[in-house]
């Protein structure tokens, strides 16, 4: 049985009331309450003050932070301004996996939702109305709060000589980076140096493995086994150095949840991107992939996962393998991530860059 808990101050009516039907509803579906954070704890909500909002201090990589946070428009704002823009600094502060933004205005509630990769999407609670919106709620926070991340790195100084300063793929992948941008399809990475000190972006790095959010990312197989791919936290116009901006995955130990990468000696690598399990699975079952792009924008007409699980997750992969298993083409396919971007594998690169030219939507529709 998964556990959950509480922290931080209650101090409105509205948060008691909210508070007191999310342990309600967790409990009925079979969650066990624990009036103190145990070991191992699966699920934490963690109640922000918007002048010091605190992260909750986690023990386990599995332990799935969701933040809350209310705040009451002035009656001077007629209606809130750019919401997202204002929230998402308080996901990062607090290090949680999800931030759900409580914003009050003279007539109406919402609910936003708010998730590392940019989701942003909003519940309206009508006042009255209670199983039904606890029930919305559950429904958007379990499947993610439940799934497992496959984050680890194992990274092993055996990169062949030949390969320390690229090859032509690498070179390709560089070009494609820069296409990217021009595209303007790579969102600036957002700067956490200016929301967390030096200890907050090491438990990041340590429980996300995240070095840096910087949406989008790509890939080329190199032969059977082994692709290179885009790392995290870099800049995906510039990529140069392998390494550092461009990584040689070798394959997944299953036995410790880490992709295994091969880099060169001496050298200090970055983290691999938290896509990186999706992409293996990808590779590992079609053949004829030769190159997948990661997109935080859109396309008419594209089939998508129905749960926006978190990067990262097995969920989200074997999500994606599935539907790249049923698409017609396998090899040619265009997959949604809801409330998220596209998955698009190809035979190589210029032939995911030849199909898309001119049919991205920047926006992610959310819902």
């Amino acid at each position: 049985m998964h556990q959950f808990t509480v922290t931080g101050d209650v101090k409105t009516t509205f948060l008691s009331w909210f508070i007191e039907g999310l342990k309600e509803k967790f409990s009925k579906e079979g969650y066990e309450y624990c009036k103190e954070p145990v070991d191992n704890i699966r699920v934490v909500f963690n109640i922000l003050d918007q002048e010091k909002p605190r992260p909750f201090r986690r023990k386990a990589q599995a332990t799935f932070v969701v933040s809350i946070i209310e705040r009451n428009l002035e009656k001077s704002e007629k209606k809130p301004g750019n919401t997202f823009e204002s929230a998402y600094p308080y996901l990062v502060r607090s290090l949680s996996n999800h931030l759900i933004y409580v914003l009050h205005n003279q007539d109406q509630t919402y609910i936003y939702f708010v998730t590392p990769e940019q989701g942003f999407y909003k519940l309206e609670y009508e006042e009255g109305e209670t199983d039904s919106f606890f029930q919305k709620v559950f429904d958007r926070l379990e499947p993610v709060a439940s799934s497992q991340l496959i984050i680890n790195n194992e990274f092993h100084d055996d990169l062949p000589e030949e390969l320390w300063s690229g090859n032509n793929l690498t070179e390709k992948m560089y070009l494609s980076g820069k296409r990217l941008d021009e595209m303007n399809l790579l969102p600036a990475p957002f700067p956490l140096e200016n929301y967390l000190t030096s200890r907050d972006m090491r438990q990041l790095k340590k429980l996300y493995g995240i070095g840096g959010l910087s949406y989008g990312n790509l890939s080329s197989r190199e032969d059977e086994k082994n692709f290179w791919m885009s790392a995290s936290g870099v800049n995906k116009a510039n990529m140069r150095k392998i390494g550092q901006d461009l990584l040689y995955i070798t394959g997944f130990n299953e036995g410790s949840n880490a992709m295994k990468i091969s880099v060169p000696p001496e050298i200090t690598p970055k983290r691999a991107s938290v896509d990186a399990i999706e992409h293996w699975m990808i590779y590992k079952e079609h053949p004829d992939v030769g190159a997948i792009v990661h997109i935080h924008a859109w396309m008419d007409g594209i089939k998508a996962t129905e749960i926006n699980y978190p990067c990262g997750t097995i969920q989200l992969a074997e999500t994606v393998s599935n539907l790249v298993r049923h698409s017609p083409n396998p090899s040619r396919a265009v997959i949604g991530l809801k409330n998220h971007g596209l998955t698009i594998t190809g035979h190589d690169l210029d032939d995911i860059f030849e199909r898309i030219e001119g049919k991205v939507i920047p926006q992610v529709p959310m819902s």
